[in-house]
């Protein structure tokens, strides 16, 4: 089976739609998505209807649970909350309706997909862990593979049956032992934090024992643009470009 995993669009809808077009021509069996699939973006709600017509089951992400849960609110910093008020404008009674729905974590044969950390945490950063701690989690957890996002970052943790270790994913495709456990941090579509501009999204082949981060080219002009049309903090477009984590 052939899946494709992608998270973080934020309301990218250009970068979706050009993720899309290379899934449909990779021959894949099934799409998840691991949440945040609105904020800090220009179109919030044609990304929803999106997914919602592809039928791409999701996780709920943080951007999901602050749209509708104010409560949540400490958890953003001043950038991320004044993102969320925008948003707030730009959804329709329907998607905010169907962002309460999404579940904290999803299984699919063999794999579980979470917005944060294993087993089902939404607002937990992978990279606030220590490696212990992960290895613990893959020895708690029962599938073989592990799908996370929440951090933008590309790195994946196996675990071979006595240690975990931490290895950086980019372009090469990694050959998986299917005697391992695996947890992957899989990047973003719509908001890069890792020097590359580009949307990013995996494809794991269970066959064939293997993962590939794809790399799609969108246009990120066109959306920047509208970021800073719209009133959202300028960061959040700047980043699209692919610069790297700052405060």
């Amino acid at each position: 089976m052939r899946l494709a995993v992608l998270s973080d669009i934020h309301g990218n809808l250009n970068a979706f739609e050009e993720v899309l077009k290379d899934i449909d021509s990779s021959r894949i069996d099934k799409i998840f998505c691991l949440g945040d699939n609105i904020g800090y973006g220009p179109q919030p709600e044609e990304v929803v209807k999106l997914i919602q017509e592809r039928r791409i089951p999701s996780v709920m992400g943080n951007h999901e649970w602050g749209i509708f849960d104010k409560n949540k609110w400490d958890d953003f910093n001043p950038l991320a909350q004044k993102s969320l008020t925008i948003t707030r404008q730009l959804i329709s009674a329907g998607t905010l309706q169907y962002s309460k729905t999404l579940k904290p974590f999803l299984i699919h044969d063999d794999c579980r997909f979470v917005h944060g950390c294993p087993p089902d945490l939404v607002f937990t950063y992978l990279y606030t862990l220590s490696l212990e701690q992960i290895h613990d989690l893959l020895l708690q957890t029962r599938e073989t593979f592990c799908f996370v996002g929440h951090t933008h970052d590309l790195v994946y943790y196996q675990y071979d049956g006595y240690r975990t270790t931490r290895h950086s994913l980019g372009r090469d495709r990694i050959n998986l032992n299917p005697d391992y456990r695996y947890l992957f941090n899989i990047g973003s579509v719509g908001q890069p934090r890792d020097g590359d501009d580009r949307a990013k999204y995996v494809i794991l082949d269970t066959k064939a024992h293997a993962l590939e981060v794809r790399y799609i080219t969108y246009d990120v002009a066109y959306t920047a643009d509208r970021i800073i049309e719209l009133g959202f903090p300028e960061l959040f477009a700047r980043r699209l470009w692919g610069v790297k984590k700052q405060a």
